[in-house]
């Protein structure tokens, strides 16, 4: 996880759209990705720094 950052909670639909991806896509590789999400009720969210660290850990790879 990355030190710093928002903590703010993004919707699939946030999420990939930062991503660049579908919904769809999202929803079918977030765990394969490795990218962290939690359940909000029933619903499915994604931490804003964790999408940053993980989209800077793909950069450098």
């Amino acid at each position: 996880m990355a030190a710093g950052g928002s903590n703010r909670l993004l919707t699939p639909d946030d999420t990939a759209e930062r991503l660049a991806v579908s919904k769809r896509t999202l929803y079918a590789k977030w765990r394969a990705w490795g990218i962290p999400a939690y359940k909000v009720g029933k619903h499915l969210r994604f931490r804003e720094r964790d999408i940053d660290h993980w989209v800077s850990q793909q950069a450098c790879s």
